[in-house]
């Protein structure tokens, strides 16, 4: 199987190309939809985080043991695979869009959110075998970049004008509150949230 090249810088995204991107914008916005608590990954830009840490060093498994042997691991021996995070992500893209086209016929993003709905829930309980990479890393590893790209510092690419912050409380990186915790002792603290850059 080849995988894709990525597109140029020119296109918004450092890593993904055109059908890969339309998948994570997709993804992300499957596993954090848009309702009446807030607003959804697509709209706060997760796929530009997840774009971004495959793009940079993480991606790239700058920090990660990859050097053999690679057996089978317990949940407990972490990460097993001789792939970085942004090999993991692109091989299971492109296995999951296989199995879409496959099954339904259609791109993953071209899916009702049901239909997409239902590939996530069986992608996070085994019921799909990716041929390429483990079903469980791959599910928990796009999972956890949405989460990530989510409640990130928006200096990241994700959680677009502190809106993921505002919705729960979270005011920041301005975390000089020693003032405040005693007039504040059991109160709501309101604040406007501030991103790293807001410090500058």
């Amino acid at each position: 199987m080849t995988v894709a090249e990525p597109h140029t810088r020119g296109s918004g995204y450092e890593f993904f190309n055109v059908d890969e991107s339309a998948f994570i914008e997709a993804a992300v916005d499957t596993l954090i939809p848009s309702d009446s608590t807030g607003p959804g990954a697509k709209e706060l830009g997760v796929a530009t985080y997840v774009d971004r840490q495959m793009a940079g060093g993480y991606g790239k498994g700058d920090r990660q043991y990859l050097e053999g042997p690679f057996g089978e691991g317990t949940p407990e021996q972490g990460y097993q695979l001789p792939m970085t995070p942004s090999e993991v992500i692109r091989a299971g893209i492109a296995d999951v869009r296989a199995y879409v086209q496959k099954s339904h016929k259609s791109t993953f993003e071209g899916l009702s959110a049901k239909d997409r709905a239902e590939v996530m829930a069986d992608l996070e309980s085994n019921k799909i075998e990716l041929p390429t990479v483990p079903t469980a890393t791959f599910f928990g590893l796009l999972l956890q970049l949405t989460i990530e790209g989510y409640f990130a510092d928006p200096m990241y690419g994700g959680n677009k004008d502190a809106a993921a912050w505002k919705m729960i409380g979270f005011p920041g990186a301005d975390a000089m509150y020693a003032d405040k915790i005693e007039p504040f002792r059991n109160k709501p603290y309101k604040a406007e949230p501030k991103g790293i850059q807001d410090l500058i």
